[in-house]
């Protein structure tokens, strides 16, 4: 157990911290989103309260503490309650991640149930597959966090390292599915080994060094495409090889791959002469996939946990007492029995990648699945299975509809002479959508329709999403009368011939109309806002003016003005400033309180005594010898003579 201690606690940390970043990310984002005038207002999906049921059964018709409020004499509106949920999962896991006693079962517990019932009313903005990783990870967390908080006896520390199997397990499919969804969809970019050359520039949100990436030379993407492949069907089986140095080998791989990249990076870099500001320090570009996958390289040096920590016996019957025994027997059979529950009802996603498998999972397991899957224990995941170019919806405003102005977005792609921003870990959901959304038809995502619509009206919530700056927004001091949106291929641009930096990071042509124009009122606009059920069929009622509700407001009040990948990078300075503290108190105190040293034994200080006569008394004999030698040197030197 010794030797999964380190890698466990590295594990909870980092889902700690990417907890924290994934609800402070979300709260920044609520107003605009699903705010009384959002695009997707909560309170349309918001659960109503049936007391006529029992409180279980409604908790499994829609697993959300949002309906609990009322129930708990909490005075606030939907909104409102998303941003108390929000602010407790932010505080409660900025708590686990600087206090290591708060990183316990039940609090993993509560994190995940927060995430879970902002989720099940998130609707298309929380469908992303980072969230489902992030749901998927944190009950496993439950699993393998110890459970300290109600225990009333050290021996029950830790659950045996059998649950910590699990983490890999979901390392292994989201690694080795993703390898498998990107051969299996046929795409030509993966088989002609030309993925990587555009897979950079059709990131949702690319970075700044995607740009230097596209860049290298064609035989070096080539390899990097076969690199990827290779690290993502043919490494992660090692991650379950009995031997440890096979594991440690896996892992080496992992981090070998980032690191030529980044090198890479630097050095074509270096040749073109530039230098990056340090808010744009390089990082792996494969971890902004998502916020979860920040941590996929910290979990990956869990492989190099031994085997034999999960054969023997439980740890926990090994104490006194029949009781504490028959107890701790019973704590292991439920961890070990959720163990392998949520192996078994995880197979069923991971196998509907191939019809043939998915047809041989036993109806009961299949039946087991149906009755979590709201819960979403378990996800299939493909990141990147297909690279077809990207493509943006550039929305455009006016006044009279002869002269258009471009709305550019803070993050995503518009303007080609911008450069990319970075973002992480702030996840702007917003610009991710539109991204997505540039990949089918308009009426594919209805969100887009209340978007158009809100901005009509000249929202400010939803205005703050594209823009917090209001110099930056073209029609901030009145909404546009009218507005469209175009669909545009994007491509990046290529080095200059001087070896100069890019004046302009990207090029642009026109493809097809994305959203006809329209303003309010507009028979085309007004349908399918009926269409999508996005239509208003009742009044707005006002906020409720509690004592709660106004101190949400003030705090809401200090942050909306702030863009959200300030107000993320802040709290990260934060807790980096109060963990350095933290760690130099803690040195400081440490080496002025010495450990005093136990009270030997009576019998031991008696041997003792005579052992330290005996040194002493050698040691005055040597001395004097030592002493005469040297007078009788000195006798016989020439200046002793005279």
């Amino acid at each position: 157990m010794g030797e999964t201690r380190l890698p466990r606690h590295m594990f909870l940390w980092s889902m700690a911290i990417i907890y924290m970043f994934a609800f402070a990310s979300l709260y920044v984002q609520i107003p605009g989103l699903y705010g009384n005038e959002g695009v997707l207002p909560v309170r349309l999906v918001e659960p109503r309260v049936d007391g006529s049921r029992p409180v279980l059964e409604q908790i499994h018709a829609h697993p959300s503490l949002l309906w609990l409020g009322p129930r708990l004499g909490l005075d606030l509106d939907a909104q409102q309650a998303m941003e108390l949920l929000c602010l407790a999962g932010a505080l409660l896991a900025l708590g686990a991640a600087l206090l290591e006693p708060l990183r316990d079962s039940l609090v993993f517990f509560c994190l995940w149930a927060l995430y879970l019932s902002l989720c099940q009313v998130g609707q298309d903005f929380l469908r992303f597959q980072w969230d489902s990783l992030l749901l998927e990870a944190g009950f496993l967390t439950v699993l393998v966090a110890p459970l300290n908080l109600l225990r009333w006896r050290s021996a029950f520390r830790q659950h045996d390292a059998v649950t910590f199997w699990l983490v890999r397990w979901l390392l292994f499919r989201l690694t080795f599915g993703s390898g498998v969804a990107k051969l299996s969809s046929h795409c030509p970019s993966w088989w002609g080994l030309t993925a990587v050359k555009h897979m950079f520039e059709a990131q949702g949100i690319p970075l700044p060094w995607s740009w230097f990436i596209q860049q290298l030379p064609d035989w070096y993407l080539k390899l990097g495409t076969v690199g990827l492949l290779v690290t993502e069907i043919a490494v992660p089986p090692l991650y379950f090889a009995p031997i440890r140095h096979l594991r440690l080998a896996a892992f080496y791989i992992q981090v070998c791959v980032c690191v030529c990249v980044c090198v890479c990076v630097w050095l074509h870099q270096q040749l073109l002469n530039m230098s990056i500001s340090s808010s744009t320090a390089f990082a792996d570009p494969r971890t902004v996939v998502c916020p979860v996958a920040a941590c996929v390289i910290l979990v990956l040096s869990l492989m190099s946990t031994d085997l034999r920590s999960v054969f023997p016996p439980p740890r926990c019957v090994c104490v006194r007492g029949c009781l504490w025994k028959l107890w701790g027997l019973v704590q292991w059979a439920v961890i070990v029995s959720a163990a392998v529950a949520v192996f078994a009802i995880s197979v069923v996603p991971y196998s509907s990648m191939e019809q043939v498998y998915s047809s041989k999972i036993l109806p009961e397991v299949r039946q087991a699945y149906s009755l979590v899957e709201r819960y979403r224990l378990v996800s299939a995941y493909s990141l990147d299975s297909r690279v077809d170019g990207r493509s943006e919806v550039v929305l455009e405003g006016s006044m009279d509809k002869n002269t258009w102005t471009e709305i550019e977005f803070m993050y995503k792609p518009g303007n080609v002479g911008v450069a990319p921003p970075v973002v992480a870990p702030h996840q702007p959901r917003l610009d991710w959508q539109m991204s997505q959304a540039a990949q089918g038809l308009a009426d594919q995502s209805p969100w887009f329709t209340s978007l158009v619509h809100c901005l009509l009206q000249g929202n400010k919530d939803v205005v703050r999403l594209i823009q917090t700056d209001s110099a930056q927004y073209p029609f901030s001091q009145a909404p546009p009368v009218y507005l469209r949106a175009s669909l545009y291929r994007y491509w990046f641009t290529q080095t200059a011939q001087d070896w100069s930096g890019p004046k302009e990071w990207w090029r642009r042509d026109y493809s097809e109309e994305f959203y006809p124009a329209v303003q309010l009122g507009d028979a085309t606009l007004e349908g399918k806002l009926n269409q999508h059920g996005l239509k208003e069929t009742f009044p707005i009622q006002p906020s409720p003016d509690s004592p709660l509700a106004q101190a949400l407001k003030q705090v809401r009040g200090h942050v909306q003005t702030l863009p959200g990948h300030l107000v993320l990078w802040s709290l990260l300075a934060t807790v980096a400033t109060i963990w350095l503290f933290k760690t130099l108190l803690s040195g400081v105190l440490g080496g002025r309180k010495a450990k005093p040293t136990p009270a030997e034994p009576k019998a031991k200080k008696a041997k003792a005594q005579p052992a330290a006569k005996n040194a002493s008394a050698s040691s005055l004999k040597a001395g004097r010898e030592n002493s005469e030698e040297s007078r009788r040197e000195a006798d016989k030197s020439p200046k002793k003579r005279k």
